[in-house]
């Protein structure tokens, strides 16, 4: 081999393994390095102390499906055009430019374990355009729930019963290059190469409540998940501002705003203390139960001499709401639903330079650019997203001045179209009209069987406010003095200039997420029904 090549492959080998862990329905305030003081997180926590902890991380949609396809292209939903309501999927052309498609491309080996809620190609979940695009898939379209063996197929071999179990036994597999781990598996599974960097993609569907109200604490399950914290239920923390379902008064907001006026459907949980905290002593079991699988994921990698060149990027697909001001549920464009858990450890980086907290304002599509740029592999100009990856080193400290957030789900369940923009100090938020009639006929089971009227109106959507929409209603916070958005100060002449200020560049925003308001996404209609469960 000539230098040259030999200088070739020493590089090549010193490119860093990625693990990306995604969770589903984790709000910010979860961990004990974010502040929680009930939930056990040890292994998160020194996640956090040996990298980097984003505190101002927010998804750009609050919804599963779009908020993770912002994750795969490093695009705002405004671009990608995939949600519930939308009746398209992500084209292969859109998917060709995704990070792990990128990454394996550039010589990466890639795995995918856990749960998809991104629909690809003309047939949806059933296209199996995702599947053959990663050298190692060990995953199950749609909700999973607690007990994943009942409802894939893919899982049948699994050793465990539990979800973050059967998942840590896949990210295992992966990381332990054994071919033979999940036999019989109707799976793409391959042994992983030893002189090649690797990207593994590691997406949970918990603590959502597809898995958090699944649970059935069955002698077999683990100790975990039948009594832990269950002797402190009554001292587990409730939000500051929560309102049981009897004592509302006032709606949070407008009934021409949020039809459904308390919360989204399936959601009730909310409605009492008892309900809720049943819901949060499971929620809490399932989060101790992932980060003893992130220390699971660290030990493994630290055994086979992999630590020190393998970078952990950790975080939700969006937060929820937990009875604040009454309402239950996500997509709307409180804290609460778009403030995530954001965690990345280099061990590459300085000493000085770890276990620090940022405050600088970034977002979920920034993690796709980041990625590659870790890689040393070029962004595509598809991708919206800024790579953190000089914020990681400290050498930045910040990527932006303002962050963007939507809502473009709005059919049955009531929910409001909204665009937000948030500052280091400032939170606005528009609602626009809920086009009720629009998706009348769609139900909660055929959510990607939507007319052609409707998909035009969703198309429709993409672009209405930039060009001139007027919202229905306003909110404004002052985050500093108001951090749980009580005090909307929209109305108010002494805060008319700051509001005028945040409308302005919110449309800014707005119009930079949907790129050339021409040209339609990336997407194609879906044809046949899909395979998996679709609710949110």
């Amino acid at each position: 081999m000539s230098l040259l090549g030999i200088v070739a492959q020493i590089g090549k080998a010193e490119r860093p393994n990625l693990v990306f862990l995604l969770t589903d329905d984790q709000r910010y305030d979860t961990l004990g390095c974010t502040g929680n003081q009930f939930i056990e997180t040890p292994n998160l926590d020194q996640l956090a102390a040996d990298g980097i902890l984003f505190a101002n991380a927010s998804v750009t949609s609050a919804i599963c499906t779009p908020s993770r396809a912002c994750y795969f292209l490093g695009q705002y939903e405004r671009k990608h055009g995939v949600n519930f309501n939308s009746g398209t999927a992500m084209s292969p052309a859109a998917w060709a430019k995704s990070y792990p498609v990128v990454l394996r491309e550039a010589g990466y080996y890639t795995g995918y374990v856990g749960k998809n809620h991104v629909p690809v190609g003309r047939r949806g979940y059933g296209s199996k355009v995702m599947e053959p695009s990663f050298d190692f898939w060990y995953a199950g379209h749609g909700h999973l729930t607690f007990y994943p063996k009942q409802q894939h197929a893919i899982f049948k071999h699994a050793k465990a019963d539990t979800q973050i179990e059967v998942v840590a036994e896949g990210a295992a597999s992966f990381l332990n290059a054994e071919e033979d781990y999940v036999a019989g598996a109707e799976a793409f599974l391959s042994r992983r190469p030893k002189d090649k960097p690797f990207c593994l993609s590691i997406a949970l569907n918990l603590p959502h409540a597809a898995g958090t109200r699944s649970m059935k604490m069955l002698p077999t399950d683990p100790e975990l998940y039948r009594t832990k914290y269950r002797d402190k239920i009554d001292q587990i923390p409730l939000p500051k501002t929560y309102v049981a379902k009897d004592q509302i008064t006032s709606p949070r907001l407008p009934a021409d705003v949020l039809y459904a006026q308390l919360r989204q459907t399936s959601y009730d949980y909310v409605d009492t203390p008892e309900g809720l905290k049943e819901q949060l002593i499971r929620k809490a079991q399932t989060i101790t139960g992932i980060d003893r699988m992130v220390g699971e994921i660290r030990e493994a990698l630290a055994a086979q001499g992999l630590d020190q060149n393998t970078v952990i990027i950790f975080s939700s697909d969006h937060g929820i709401m937990q009875g604040e001001f009454g309402l239950g549920g996500k997509a709307l464009n409180y804290e609460s639903c778009l403030r995530i858990p954001m965690i990345i450890m280099d061990p590459r980086v300085d000493r000085e330079n770890r276990g620090r907290r940022s405050m600088a304002l970034v977002e979920s599509v920034d993690i796709a650019p980041t990625m590659l740029d870790l890689a040393g592999v070029d962004v595509p100009d598809s991708m919206q997203g800024v790579s953190l990856k000089e914020m990681i080193e400290g050498r930045s400290e910040s990527v932006r001045e303002s962050s963007f957030a939507e809502n473009l789900w709005s059919t049955y369940f009531g929910n409001p179209r909204i665009e937000s923009v948030r500052t280091g100090e400032w939170k606005y938020i528009r609602y626009f009209k809920n086009d009720r009639e629009l998706f009348a006929g769609v139900t909660g089971k055929t959510q990607y069987g939507v007319t052609p009227t409707q998909a035009e109106g969703y198309a429709h959507w993409l672009t209405s406010s930039i060009e001139g929409e007027l919202p229905v209603y306003e909110e404004l916070f002052h985050l500093p003095s108001d951090p749980s958005e009580s005090v909307n100060l929209a109305q108010r002449p002494a805060y008319s200039a700051t509001l005028t200020q945040m409308r302005t560049e919110c449309q800014r925003l707005v119009t930079f997420a949907k790129g050339d308001k021409n040209r339609p996404p990336q997407t194609v209609p879906i044809e046949a029904a899909r395979e998996g469960r679709g609710k949110k």
